[in-house]
């Protein structure tokens, strides 16, 4: 069942990390619960106005609603979606076309869609939506794009123990979007740091969904500015929500994958200001 209200989160500046408590960080930047079986889970954060979450049918037909908290009619009224489903093969269906999601397949929703709902494929189940959502001044054709049909770029090294695939899927070289920038990053056996050296990027808000970790295993994510980190630990299928003040780097204790969306000023990957590791503290 969809739910009515959005949970939000307010905007948060930099002087305020020093006084945090590490419950104090989980409840303000940290989403625990995305993937609730039944359930349409949605998060608005204030930091750019992003919506994030997750859709799971769980056996059922879920309606993507409008919500007090955007003033909308429905949701794509004047907002855009991304859509990347880390389950069991999936069916959304916008405004009366439907479109089947494999584990990995990224679909964008434009502004001006009315009608969007979330089920299980009809000969499986266990699909999990992830959406991640931002206004939209124009409105842009949805767009499919199956796991590895996007811009691969292979970086990192495994002497450092961050070689990684990193498939851009909604981006500007991409599927066109008004603010998203989208895709996902897998780390191959053996790595466990992503975008190390971390950097930041004043222009946009950039979220994390981590997934493929086993049950035992841990992120620990790290936050804040380059003279102030602090870090959360983040356990698998979690999402965590960082500023465009805050870096955002991780490692785990086992090889996992991660979804990164963002929105804000610009669409450029690559504009980001670096934090060498020399300058942390």
């Amino acid at each position: 069942m969809t739910e009515t209200h959005i949970p939000q989160r307010y905007a948060t500046n930099p002087a305020q990390i020093p006084g945090m408590t590490t419950q104090d960080l989980r409840d303000t930047y940290l989403i625990p619960d995305v993937f609730v079986p039944g359930e349409i889970r949605l998060t608005y954060t204030h930091h750019d106005r992003i919506v994030l979450g997750g859709a799971v049918p769980a056996g059922e037909v879920l309606e993507l609603g409008g919500y007090p908290e955007i003033r909308s009619d429905y949701f794509l009224e004047h907002r855009e979606v991304g859509i990347i489903n880390v389950g069991g093969t999936g069916t959304v269906t916008a405004d009366g076309e439907v479109y089947t999601l494999v584990k990995g397949a990224c679909l964008y929703l434009g502004r001006g869609i009315r009608s969007v709902s979330f089920a299980d494929a009809s000969d499986e189940t266990g699909a999990q939506f992830y959406l991640f959502s931002a206004p939209a001044h124009t409105a842009y054709p949805a767009a499919l794009v199956s796991p590895g049909e996007g811009t691969v770029r292979e970086l990192g090294d495994q002497l450092t123990s961050n070689r990684r695939t990193l498939n851009q899927y909604i981006h500007e070289n991409g599927v066109k979007s008004c603010q998203i920038v989208m895709g996902v990053t897998e780390l191959h056996p053996g790595s466990m740091w992503n975008t190390m050296p971390a950097h930041t990027h004043d222009r946009r808000t950039e979220c994390y969904l981590y997934f493929g970790l086993p049950e035992d295993a841990r992120v620990i994510h790290l936050m804040g500015e380059r003279e102030e980190t602090r870090h959360l630990v983040i356990a698998d299928r979690q999402a965590v929500i960082s500023p465009s003040w805050s870096l955002h780097s991780g490692v785990g204790t086992s090889a996992y994958s991660f979804i990164w969306a963002m929105a804000g000023e610009n669409q450029a990957f690559d504009d980001m200001d670096a934090a060498p590791v020399t300058d942390l503290r």
